[in-house]
């Protein structure tokens, strides 16, 4: 099992030293990943879950707070959980997500995508909130087309998005098309990870059995796909008091990955509970044992 750690400003402010310290204490702790969540604009009267959503809630954007985060850290991996598709553009993205990974030494591995909950923040970015699942499915192939294209260039023609001879360069750390991971807590959201998605990150409060379908229809639509379930990656949530028998149940399910999620706290006690936890599962051992 993969550890890795999440951090939120809405929650813990936006004092960039806190967020560094988190960062570089995490992974000195021995944790996989950083995950950074994101929102682009809120307003009065959005609501997740039934709940409204304080509009002063302070969302950095993911991306320059990972690329921030890279100039202080060595080994964590960079990832967003979950990062708006639709509402950004892909070609634009390709080259944010290169950059980050090239000066990151090739760290941005753990993105995850998703589509959004709010109408509002849809009809801000001038998306139509109902084709923002079929635009993200465009948005992935154009920025995995990118990052394989060649200095001939590539050309996409869809429904959102079209153009011809486009070179993209720099390339990923090793040449590599960058992992896309899909966010989500929804059935539509395990078939597009089969279909197109390299593991799935599944949010939400489901019932293990609803979860646990969402997990195989992943798996079936990868194989519907042509496409290895075996190479898809499985994450999930997960707290900071998880013990043994919980974390050998999640693994019974398939999962690979639990990011731990610190309740709110004030910088130290947070960090404490992080060692805590890092030392009663031996993070750090696991770490070296990989990289022996």
């Amino acid at each position: 099992m993969k550890f890795a750690i999440s951090y939120s400003t809405p929650f813990n402010g936006i004092d960039p030293d806190r967020l560094t310290a988190f960062a570089v204490h995490a992974e000195n702790c021995g944790f996989e990943g950083l995950y950074l969540p994101d929102h682009i604009a809120l307003y009065p009267g959005a609501t997740y879950g039934g709940n409204e959503l304080p509009p002063t809630l302070p969302y950095f954007d993911p991306l320059d707070s990972l690329s921030f985060v890279a100039a202080s850290t060595r080994r964590i991996l960079l990832g967003t959980g979950v990062l708006l598709l639709p509402y950004r553009h892909p070609v634009v993205l390709a080259k944010r997500l290169t950059t980050i990974d090239v000066l990151s030494g090739g760290r941005m591995r753990l993105l995850t995508v998703g589509l959004g909950f709010l109408p509002g923040e849809a009809q801000a970015t001038g998306v139509d909130f109902a084709t923002r699942g079929r635009r993200a499915d465009e948005a992935i192939d154009v920025m995995r087309l990118l990052w394989s294209g060649g200095p001939e260039g590539v050309g996409y023609h869809g429904e959102f998005f079209d153009f011809d001879n486009l070179c993209s360069f720099p390339k990923p750390i090793g040449g590599s098309e960058l992992p896309i991971h899909i966010g989500g807590s929804s059935r539509a959201a395990a078939r597009r990870t089969g279909r197109c998605g390299d593991g799935y990150f599944a949010g939400g409060m489901l019932p293990e059995p609803e979860r646990d379908i969402q997990w195989d229809l992943a798996k079936a639509s990868a194989v519907e796909a042509g496409r290895d379930p075996a190479a898809l990656e499985y994450t999930r949530w997960g707290t900071v008091d998880l013990t043994a028998e919980q974390i050998d149940a999640s693994a019974a399910r398939g999962v690979t990955r639990i990011v731990v999620g610190l309740p709110p706290g004030v910088p130290g006690q947070q960090l404490d509970k992080m060692s805590e936890f890092a030392e009663r599962l031996g993070l750090v051992r696991q770490l070296q044992n990989q990289h022996s």
